[in-house]
């Protein structure tokens, strides 16, 4: 295969940076489930199966062996580290790495996420992906200040 400027190998790095009311391990507790079952695409239920430890999958599971692998767990520190590397949302020749990186600030905290990957990544995914990442986070942020609300 030939490389032209269309089929070139491409980066993208998304950095996301969200204060948050909320504990460091609600938020923690808020990514999982965001990960998993609570997961989202476009606004509408996309459920994910997170397996929370290290070599654990991150896949959508679509039923009669069909799905899509996304990544695997490459290092988990409750409650204030997750990295995942693999595919993501990328169905061609591709890695990336996902950090989602927690830190306490008072009563808040301090979520970052980044996503850097290579591969052949066509312009609409290297120009789509800040927007999925950031509602991403902005689903983080609701769920984890709402269930801080409660406590």
């Amino acid at each position: 295969m030939m490389l032209t400027p269309e089929t070139a190998i491409q980066t993208l790095e998304v950095i996301k940076t969200e204060e948050i009311k909320a504990p460091v391990d609600v938020v923690f507790e808020s990514i999982l489930a965001i990960l998993g079952p609570e997961s989202q695409m476009g606004h509408k239920a996309f459920p994910m199966t997170f397996e929370a430890w290290p070599g654990g999958r991150w896949f959508r599971d679509l039923g009669n062996n069909a799905g899509h692998l996304w990544g695997h767990v490459q290092v988990i520190k409750p409650p204030t580290l997750i990295e995942i590397c693999g595919p993501m949302f990328m169905s061609y020749p591709a890695a990336s790495h996902l950090q989602y990186r927690i830190t306490a600030d008072g009563p808040t905290s301090r979520l970052q996420l980044t996503h850097k990957a290579f591969g052949l990544i066509p312009k609409e995914h290297r120009e789509g992906v800040n927007e999925g990442w950031a509602n991403e986070v902005a689903e983080i942020r609701a769920r984890a200040e709402r269930l801080a609300k409660k406590k």
